[in-house]
């Protein structure tokens, strides 16, 4: 009987484990709505201010859905914030020259794909490490974005332009629209197509992979060009949102891109990169941010509590995992 009840606690240990690390994120984020809703009441779940988060984060999710594809394979990159302004000022200088608005959009896409693809090309192909090679595009991206404007930031953007960012179909502003599209596309991919499962099958273990016939290079390239595409899109609605292009503006969408990843392998799919965890760890940043600013905490202190909150997260999931 003492072994049985003893073999039944462990059994119940192993359940409860489980349970945490596959929704012990998810639980994080709800005791942070629930925290900010109390300490401001009628004022942080208010329908305007929900819809400022979702509004706030748009940007950050149209990034950091297509790094999750770059990292499912394995690989991560590091320009996409210098991409995205790059994108941006070029898109900006074209509207400002006349060009019409779906040609600028169009050139803003082939830039952020030709962008991805030469990351790709190096780091498949050329056999780059993927830190090395996206360090030095990011470099590369944002010295382009500042001789280009010469530093300088690009205003009196057409109006027609400006409604992707700040115009709304409906009750639904643009940009969430544009974030829920990007989403609902990546986790098809994901999920519901071949190239999605041999996208896992690369990250999870190159070599059987390879040895299964699946091309592998052109299966990382075309990671890279999905994350350029990314970029480009996350730049040119973060300068209609902003009306305006700096070639700077996009730099913290890097970090927070990656660390938002980080935060969705802690669940759903145990340590693998997933869109639903992607988006609930956009959501936490989002909404750490938002809290704080409601309840006016120095911006400083702000970076140290999200930094301190990605930490423990990929910290108690590392934990529960090797107790497993």
């Amino acid at each position: 009987m003492k072994t049985i009840a003893l073999r039944t606690a462990k059994s119940n240990q192993l359940y409860i484990r489980g349970l945490l690390r596959r929704y012990g994120t998810m639980a994080g984020f709800v005791m942070i709505v629930v925290f900010f809703s109390l300490l401001r009441p009628g004022t942080f779940l208010s329908p305007i201010n929900l819809r400022n988060i979702l509004e706030q984060i748009s940007i950050l999710a149209i990034v950091a859905s297509t790094m999750t594809i770059v990292m499912v394979v394995g690989d991560f990159d590091l320009s996409i914030g210098s991409l995205a302004s790059l994108c941006g000022v070029i898109t900006a200088s074209l509207l400002l020259h006349g060009v019409g608005l779906f040609p600028v959009i169009v050139a803003g896409f082939v830039l952020g794909a030709l962008a991805g693809a030469f990351n790709g090309l190096l780091v498949s192909y050329l056999r780059l490490s993927a830190f090395v090679s996206t360090l030095a595009t990011m470099t590369a991206f944002r010295g382009l974005a500042l001789w280009y404007t010469d530093g300088s930031t690009l205003f009196n953007l057409p109006a027609a332009f400006l409604t992707i960012g700040q115009g709304s179909v409906g009750p639904m502003p643009a940009p969430i629209l544009v974030v829920f599209s990007v989403l609902g596309v990546s986790w098809l991919v994901l999920t519901q197509t071949t190239l999605g499962r041999r996208w896992y099958a690369v990250g999870g273990n190159p070599e059987a992979a390879f040895l299964s016939g699946i091309d592998t290079k052109r299966l990382r390239f075309y990671a890279f060009v999905v994350s350029g595409l990314g970029a480009s899109l996350a730049g040119i609605v973060l300068t209609s949102r902003l009306a305006s292009a700096h070639p700077l503006a996009g730099e913290p969408l890097m970090l927070t891109s990656i660390a938002a990843v980080f935060l969705g392998m802690t669940m759903f799919k145990e340590g693998q990169p997933n869109i639903p965890g992607t988006f609930v760890g956009v959501l936490i940043l989002g909404v750490l941010n938002n809290g704080l600013n409601i309840a006016q905490v120095n911006s400083y202190i702000q970076e140290i509590l999200i930094g301190a909150t990605i930490i423990l997260a990929v910290l108690v999931s590392g934990l529960a995992r090797r107790r497993i």
